[in-house]
């Protein structure tokens, strides 16, 4: 501290430089000192501060650094909602929703704005007199979650807006994401502790806000981008334009790649030109969203019930590419089923990766695309994440292509493969459930799983070299091992081999609904064993009730109920069950309070359509409500969202058609807090 100085003065020097190098940084994208001149500052004004307690203020610099853990998230209602945009795939769509802009905005000429739609988390910021009190999720657009906590961490986001006159009250939206970049060394932290990798940006952004603890969130470098306004008192904003360069001198970073277009067709244009160089972007993004300039006319065209009339979001189409199907591989999951794996010949670059295979699902997908080997191949990655393919060019077949074979004995434990129908499909399963090493090291990696046991160090490599050293025959067996016994294993020294040990140890006290989840029991996922949990709060209850006593839990059904009756009823069943109790393992389920404000989905109608990965129908239905909604099979104007998976079909066009707001499996799991 120069000798001059006082404490006050010292202190109040360092945030005024510390926000204008931050500004410098997340702002203009020209920062002028290094990362660590940056930390030597921010450690300067944080001992001071420690120092003199009466110092720090609640818009600090040091604030970013993350407070104490908090116990749950409250919930926030927006001043102004936060209405979804209505999709469009193709320039015919632009041009009936300029045709209809054109009818509603009354006398003028129309502009339209274009921006980048990036693939993040959506924000509401409050700033009142300048400081910010509030950020929240989007949430159902009306509520969101108080994730003020963690969004304090993020250096794009002024903790007090810059200028010397600031509105009595902005309500600010954003997008907040991460890059690619800081993805893949999240990932690459996460494959050295043996965690299963983040499967893209989105989804990383959305559980980091999620996080109870800000400590943990600083650690990763999260961004925004600012683009539009709710409730807002005490200044004029005419202009889409406008509104972009007051928040930028606010000291918001607004996105760069913005176009103000006189016409659809310029809009059309400007659209067209990110199809390919978007890839050349450090952030992902899913499209652009058109917006009418000018306020007056939005206030005029107004909104349904669900979007504006005044906005749109045009979407990029999947990115295809063609190859040839080299040769297929089958994969073994935990209940035995064969999935055939493409390899493709060429690999083929697709959305900024290469791609070299990709699963086909099961044996009733690959007869109905008719499917053979050396075929020419559509490949498309679905949400720009999941290569697929989704096709096949049989005009340029040449005779020479071949049907692929399926195996009748396991390609891994030499077991034999049976034929396994249901009323919709058919696949092939490996028969020799209690013995196959491809099946048992599948569901030790699901046991171990952070939603189920969170066992740290416990992924798919690690789980396979247990079962193929004989050291785990059974998921108790993991509560066996040793010190000793792991240091033997390539690859293991003491702090891996600790850091397994106490992860193993930890997850005994997960409880019932955690452990039903990671038994692989049939039909028994995360949701459905926390009902199981709700409703039979304890093992020894489970083991005491009939077939039917359980299939009158709510979304369980007699099949289900049968599934669960028949794994602890048989003779490895009551083994397990006495190898869990005397390991020690909570077997007791503590029932969740309802969430502070309500029930997520109270009052909400929710149609669900195509295949879910985590949920069959029954089950996320029971979710649905449970959350207190209501699960309906048609989509109408009523309908508040559709849970679309893979393959939906007729009701997610409903959807668009008539402007629904459509969810992916994970977003449904974000709106009701799993």
């Amino acid at each position: 501290m120069p000798k001059t100085a006082t404490p006050a003065a010292r202190a109040a020097e360092l945030r005024s430089v510390i926000d204008l190098h931050n500004h410098k940084y997340y702002v203009e994208a020209a920062p002028e000192i290094s990362d660590r001149e940056f930390d030597k500052l921010l450690k300067e004004l944080t001992d001071l501060e420690a120092a003199h307690p009466e110092l720090a203020t609640p818009d600090s610099p040091t604030q970013r650094v993350g407070g104490q853990p908090i116990d749950g998230f409250s919930k926030v209602t927006h001043r102004a909602p936060m209405m979804s945009i209505d999709n469009s795939y193709d320039a015919a769509d632009l041009r009936k929703f300029d045709a209809d802009v054109r009818k509603g905005a009354g006398s003028g000429e129309v502009a339209y704005t274009v921006e980048l739609k990036i693939d993040g988390v959506s924000i509401s910021l409050v700033y009142e007199d300048g400081v910010l009190t509030t950020a929240a999720t989007r949430g159902d657009g009306e509520t969101g979650d108080d994730v003020t906590h963690n969004v304090k961490t993020i250096g794009g986001v002024p903790l007090r807006l810059t200028g010397k006159t600031p509105p009595k009250l902005i309500e600010v939206r954003g997008e907040i994401f991460m890059t690619r970049a800081e993805l893949v060394r999240l990932n690459a932290e996460r494959t050295k502790e043996g965690k299963d990798p983040y499967p893209n940006t989105r989804n990383l952004t959305a559980g980091t806000l999620k996080q109870l603890d800000p400590k943990k969130v600083a650690k990763r470098k999260m961004a925004l981008f600012a683009y539009g306004v709710g409730a807002f008192d005490g200044v004029a904003i005419g202009t889409q334009d406008d509104l972009l360069n007051k928040l930028k001198g606010y000291g918001f970073p607004v996105n760069p790649h913005t176009q103000l277009c006189s016409t659809i067709d310029e809009v059309i244009a400007y659209c067209d030109s990110w199809n390919e160089k978007r890839h050349d972007l450090p952030y992902d993004t899913d499209g652009l969203v058109v917006k009418v300039n000018e306020f007056a006319q939005r206030q005029r065209l107004g909104a349904t019930s669900k979007v504006p009339r005044w906005a749109k979001a045009y979407k990029f189409e999947a990115e295809q590419a063609i190859t040839k199907l080299g040769k297929v591989v089958f994969e073994i999951g935990k209940f035995g089923e064969l999935t055939p794996v493409a390899e493709f010949d060429p690999p083929v670059p697709l959305a900024g990766t290469t791609v070299r295979r990709a699963s086909m699902h099961n044996a009733s997908w690959v007869e109905k695309k008719d499917v053979r080997l050396g075929d020419t191949v559509v490949v498309e990655k679905a949400g720009e994440i999941i290569p697929q393919v989704v096709s096949v060019v049989t005009d340029v077949r040449t005779g020479k292509e071949k049907p692929i074979v399926w195996p009748d004995r396991c390609p891994l434990c030499g077991g034999p493969v049976v034929k396994e129908e249901s009323a919709t499909s058919f696949g092939y399963t490996c028969d020799n459930t209690g013995v196959c090493p491809a099946q048992l090291a599948k569901r030790i990696e699901g046991y171990a799983r952070r939603d189920r046991m969170d066992i740290d160090g416990l992924g798919e490599e690690v789980s396979v070299q247990l079962v193929d050293t004989e050291l785990v025959k059974s998921v108790t067996d993991l509560y066996r091992l040793t010190e000793k016994q792991l240091l033997a294993l390539e690859g293991f020294k003491e702090k891996k081999t600790q850091k397994l040990l106490a992860g193993i140890a930890a997850s005994k006290d997960r409880g019932l609904a955690r452990l039903l989840a990671a038994l692989s029991i049939y039909g028994v996922g995360e949701s459905m064993a926390e009902v199981l949990a709700d409703g039979f709060p304890s093992l020894d209850l489970i083991l005491a009730a009939s077939k039917e006593e359980l299939s009158k839990v709510k979304g369980f059904g007699p099949k289900r109920a049968e599934n669960v009756y028949d794994y602890f009823h048989s003779p490895a069943g009551e083994k397990l069950v006495a190898e869990l109790r005397a390991h020690g393992l909570k077997l007791t389920h503590d029932k969740k309070a309802p969430p502070a404000g309500g029930l997520p989905l109270a009052g909400k109608t929710l149609v669900v359509t195509g295949t879910l990965t985590k949920y069959d129908r029954s089950g996320i239905e029971a979710v649905i409500k449970e959350m207190g909604g209501k699960a309906t099979g048609s989509v109408s104007k009523k309908t508040d969202y559709v849970v679309a998976g893979e393959n939906a079909g007729s009701k997610l066009d409903k959807a668009k058609e008539l402007g629904v707001p459509v969810l992916t499996e994970a977003e449904f799991d974000a709106m009701i807090g799993k």
